[in-house]
């Protein structure tokens, strides 16, 4: 395998951990005003992602990193193109982080309702907008031979767009009910199961859906067809999502949502498999396509970064795991302080 080859999976496997991780975060905020019923099934919900959701946005700040330095001109393009997108999804996660300091700041109810409904849109926003991006993305986007984008906003709100952004939002709501019930206890993790067995029909008929289109729309299965054994990862993928269905009837939750997340990143792999060695495909005409090979840094470049991914990527692994181990169990009575 090429260095390009190396860190185009590199590439697609840090944006399928930020979405594994950071997406249970989004489901939950996305969940508050449905399952939040009291002040303190507020709280817990908060509580529950509050010491983990600004490190899961690390991965986002990697694949975004990477994107700069290992294939520059794909960097310039995409937040060119995607650039309305892009600043939506930027402004929703402040929006979102601000909102999760500054609720508990003052002791009144209007002035936490106004910061929930802040956390509603900065979740669900940028699990919307995720979607729709990366829907376009595997379908092609209008760039012309020198990169420039020949559309705008409402261009990447196509149908396949959109249903892309549905079946990511729903994803991210299911994994971050899932999440809900491995922290909370009493009727909030009643309401969060029973969200979770109501969501996941829902995911399965949008990924059937997004599925089919995907075979009229994009040509991601090109690459399937030419290597059969490559249809295993789809296979595993819905293999998981059959499993969230198991593990939700056996009651177990946290099963369930290692299902959710493997459900997560085999979808991501789904299109970076497809992808592949095409990064930006263009649909004005193929031959402007951005690809892997034809948009990298140098060697030398793609080599030293590789060196530093080995030295140092363990160590952000081992002190996420370290910090899920710390946190692990349910949201207590002390916890739930500002």
């Amino acid at each position: 395998m090429t260095l390009e080859s190396t860190w185009f999976f590199l590439w697609g496997l840090l944006w399928a951990v930020y979405f594994m991780t950071d997406g249970f975060d989004l489901g939950i905020g996305t969940l508050m005003p449905f399952l939040g019923k009291t002040e303190a099934d507020k709280r817990v919900m908060v509580n529950s992602i509050g010491p983990l959701w600004d490190g899961n946005e690390v991965w986002l700040l990697t694949a975004g990193g990477v994107t700069f330095a290992a294939f520059p001109q794909v960097y310039a393009v995409m937040f060119s193109s995607l650039y309305s997108a892009l600043m939506l999804i930027l402004f929703a996660l402040i929006l979102r982080g601000v909102a999760f300091e500054f609720r508990g700041k003052v002791d009144s109810d209007g002035w936490r309702k106004v910061w929930d409904i802040c956390i509603f849109a900065g979740s669900a926003v940028p699990a919307l907008l995720f979607g729709v991006a990366f829907a376009n993305i595997f379908r092609g986007i209008p760039i012309d031979q020198n990169g420039i984008y020949q559309g705008s906003l409402f261009t990447l709100l196509n149908p396949y767009g959109l249903l892309g952004g549905l079946l990511f939002l729903i994803a991210f709501v299911l994994h971050g009910s899932l999440w809900l019930t491995t922290k909370a206890r009493g009727e909030l993790q009643q309401r969060a199961v029973s969200a979770a067995n109501r969501l996941w029909p829902a995911l399965l008929a949008a990924a059937v859906i997004f599925l089919a289109a995907s075979i009229f729309v994009t040509s991601l299965y090109a690459n399937y067809l030419n290597n059969p054994i490559l249809f295993a990862v789809i296979l595993l993928t819905v293999c998981a999502l059959l499993g969230i269905k198991f593990f939700l009837a056996k009651q177990a939750y946290f099963k369930a949502w290692c299902a959710s997340a493997l459900t997560i990143v085999g979808t991501t792999f789904y299109g970076i498999i497809g992808l592949y060695p095409k990064m930006l495909p263009s649909n004005i005409d193929v031959a402007y396509s951005l690809t892997a090979h034809s948009s990298a840094s140098s060697p030398q470049t793609l080599k030293i970064m590789l060196m530093v991914v080995v030295l140092f990527l363990p160590v952000v692994l081992a002190y996420q795991v370290w910090a899920y181990f710390l946190f692990k169990g349910e949201v207590t009575e002390k916890d739930m302080v500002y």
